[in-house]
């Protein structure tokens, strides 16, 4: 990656553009997790005090080109002076008169928010003009916003085509956490894919086999490949229609001699509900009425030996229901036996995906992993091994 990060930029006096994501959990107009606002606080603060003039741009839901009172970021513009410990402007508009307005006001060391990106459709068609009347605004970019980089947008692709563009500390910090994961070169290393469907995550899948040499699979997407070696499970929820693709799957990885992990054993009930009825099966004792909603004891354990003779980690997914107790068991039992070697010094653990930050939130492990993204489309599509298009600017900007 050739990337130039905040090292390379004198940003003194200058009005320094700052693509952030503050696409936050909102509910009678106060943000309810402001986990993305704190994690852009450090570039935001940097360039502040570095005697930048500071322009956070940032879209809020999905408004369609038209203004929503609904989804205004004035109130994350409060939030995030509340987190920073200091004064936030705010603009009504993100481009034109008022947008100028605050931003020629903007003293050095300042910070601005600007209002929300989508409240025009030139941000999501990538309007050349949009993207122009954007960089108007500033001197220099800085793109700090990963989780928005798979989208070729106008703040995400347009701005870098008139301006110097950088990367921001969270953005440094994602890719390097990738980088390390899946080209750094530590071996041996595992991947930890759980989730619903193989089909979401097929490329992934793939893509995975050249850079592992542990394939752990778990929750919903293990009976699929469960299914495909012959086994019996019931009325758990697979997808029947690709056997083959994991049987090509589990082909390649022998191919490649990459381990694939399966369950031995599983959580099995007849309902998904709270607290239901439930019994410790091995994999081959699932009865016909049946479905396996979490990883088993000895499962975990296994999963745990495998943890012990690897240097990375990635994870993605997690092993079973774990919003609907008691079948959070194994993902938490897993996720803390990896905190707990990530504290050690003896596994780099890089996780992302919306359902994996909820679990080891659940396990209450967040912050005991090498690096938690919290990404989800462009995590994947990074996965993929596609390009993604904010990167790429970056690069060639």
């Amino acid at each position: 990656m050739t990337f130039k990060t905040l090292d390379a930029l004198d940003a003194k006096d200058k009005r320094v553009l700052v693509r952030v994501d503050f696409n936050v959990p909102m509910q009678d107009g106060e943000v309810t997790d402001a986990t993305r606002i704190e994690r852009a606080a450090r570039t935001l603060t940097e360039l502040a005090d570095a005697g930048a003039r500071v322009i956070a741009l940032s879209h809020f839901g999905r408004p369609k080109g038209r203004v929503e009172s609904s989804m205004s970021l004035a109130p994350v513009a409060e939030a995030l002076g509340r987190t920073l410990g200091r004064k936030v402007a705010f603009a009504e508009d993100c481009i034109g008169e008022k947008a100028a307005a605050v931003v020629d006001t903007l003293p050095a060391g300042g910070i601005a928010l600007l209002e929300n990106l989508r409240f025009h459709s030139g941000e999501e068609k990538n309007d050349p003009a949009f993207a122009k009347a954007l960089a108007d605004l500033g001197d220099v970019y800085v793109n700090d916003a990963f989780s928005c980089s798979h989208r070729a947008h106008a703040s995400v692709t347009g701005i870098p085509e008139h301006l110097p563009a950088f990367a921001g500390r969270l953005m440094q910090a994602e890719l390097e956490a990738l980088e390390a994961a899946l080209g750094g070169g530590e071996r041996p290393a595992a991947a930890l894919i759980g989730g619903a469907k193989i089909s979401s995550k097929l490329q992934v899948l793939g893509q995975l086999l050249g850079k592992v040499d542990k394939l752990i699979i778990g929750g919903a997407m293990a009976n699929t490949f469960l299914a495909a070696q012959g086994v019996e499970i019931g009325k758990s929820l697979s997808e029947p229609d690709l056997l083959d693709a994991a049987r090509d799957i589990m082909a390649k990885a022998a191919d490649q001699e990459v381990e694939i992990v399966l369950p031995v054993d599983g959580i099995v009930a007849e309902k998904l509900e709270p607290d239901a009825d439930c019994r410790t099966a091995k994999i081959e004792e699932v009865g016909e009425t049946e479905m396996i909603l979490d990883v088993g004891p000895a499962s975990v354990i296994n999963i745990k030996d495998k943890l012990e003779g690897v240097k990375v980690l990635l994870w993605n997914g997690p092993m079973g229901a774990f919003e609907v107790p008691p079948f959070d068991a194994g993902t938490t039992d897993v996720a803390k036996a990896a905190a707990v070697l990530t504290q050690k010094g003896k596994l780099k653990t890089v996780a992302g995906g919306g359902d994996t930050v909820s679990a080891l939130a659940h396990a209450g492990v967040l912050d005991k992993f090498s690096y938690v993204s919290t990404a989800g489309g462009a995590f994947l599509e990074w996965l993929e091994g596609k390009t993604l298009p904010g990167v790429a600017a970056l690069e060639t900007s």
